[in-house]
């Protein structure tokens, strides 16, 4: 006997608890989203327990995907501050397979999922690229890695055998000197907060999340440098605060609003950073810059450090990357600004000759 039952939690979400009672077998419970996963996973299991099929021993056949989710979502990820997009990427494998068993959860499903993804559109209306799909894949794969190091509702995870799609090599989009030059120009027309961001993110090479989030604890005018908390590694990370960066920090820790610890707090909620999406992409507009984003400007600071001659170790300790193979991109610049030092030091030494 099978039934299920409509729930209503206490954010005002509906769930349907599904109870299935068979002679000679315990009773098996899942939760699901939708009713139609829920029917179908009272339908798909009562036909496995009656085949023999069905394990009430083995963890990975009491759980579906769903409940892996709800409980990765309730314990990891509402302890992360910028969750958005993992949550995103979950609540699409939860509608996709969310009603499946974890151990029918097989390499060949996510197989399956991946090309579905590459071949799916995203909510504008573009093809997903491969990176786009190579992190809904990542996002699933590290609630199977919770799943199997702290739940031991798996054995193993079926992304060990599930290779992610080839990316194109990153792309490099940084300003040159006249851009620059009017980028900055127009950000100070707009707002002394606007031009002190891009300022921040050209000088350290900062993540937008990481600038807008800064605490006025964070900054030492002392040791001159930030140390930045919450970064996308989860490692903290202290960066130089120097030359024309140091003294607009000074200037505006002069006049800070005493009801607020941000650094750019909003105008209307102290408690929130400032908002910086429209005002950003105008002044990119009125500088008459094409091609660029905020992103761009962290590679524009990575691409005047290998031209000032940092090495790739030397970028990817600023830019907080735990490998080189994130800086790789910026080879090229490296090497030509050695071609230019080597040339200059042949043309010195044998010159006459």
């Amino acid at each position: 006997m099978a039934s299920i039952e409509k729930r209503t939690s206490t954010d005002g979400s509906i769930k349907y608890h599904c109870r299935i009672r068979l002679k000679g077998c315990p009773t098996q419970t899942a939760t699901f989203k939708r009713k139609t996963d829920a029917s179908r996973w009272i339908q798909d299991t009562e036909s496995a327990i009656r085949a023999g099929r069905y394990f009430e021993t083995i963890e990975s056949k009491k759980h579906t995907l769903d409940d892996l989710i709800n409980r990765y979502c309730e314990e990891y990820l509402i302890r992360k501050k910028s969750g958005n997009d993992q949550l995103r990427h979950l609540t699409w494998w939860s509608d996709e397979i969310g009603y499946t068993t974890l151990s029918d959860v097989t390499p060949a499903l996510i197989t399956e999922c991946r090309s579905k993804l590459a071949n799916g559109t995203t909510p504008r209306g573009n093809q997903r690229t491969p990176a786009t799909v190579n992190r809904y894949l990542s996002s699933l794969s590290h609630v199977f890695s919770i799943a199997l190091r702290e739940y031991q509702w798996v054995d193993d995870t079926p992304f060990r055998k599930v290779s992610t799609l080839k990316e194109p090599r990153g792309r490099i989009r940084f300003l040159d000197d006249d851009e620059r030059a009017r980028l900055l120009n127009r950000c100070k027309e707009h707002s002394e907060q606007l031009y002190l961001i891009v300022v921040l993110a050209l000088s350290t090479g900062a993540r937008r999340g990481e600038i807008l989030s800064l605490t006025w604890q964070q900054v030492s005018f002392k040791r001159q440098q930030i140390t930045l908390t919450e970064t996308k590694n989860g490692e903290i990370r202290a960066i130089p605060l120097t030359g024309h960066a140091l003294d607009l920090v000074g200037e505006i820790a002069k006049v800070r609003r005493i009801d607020s610890d941000l650094v750019f707090p909003s105008h209307k909620n102290p408690n929130q950073p400032i908002e910086i999406t429209n005002v950003f992409t105008r002044a990119v507009v009125r500088a008459e810059i094409d091609d660029f984003r905020f992103h761009d400007l962290r590679h524009s600071a990575a691409s005047y450090l290998a031209m000032n001659g940092a090495s790739l170790a030397e970028i990817a300790a600023v830019l907080g990357h735990k490998t080189l193979s994130m800086v790789q991109r910026y080879s090229h610049i490296s090497e030509s600004h050695t071609n230019r030092i080597v040339a200059s030091m042949n043309s010195q030494i044998f010159r006459g000759v």
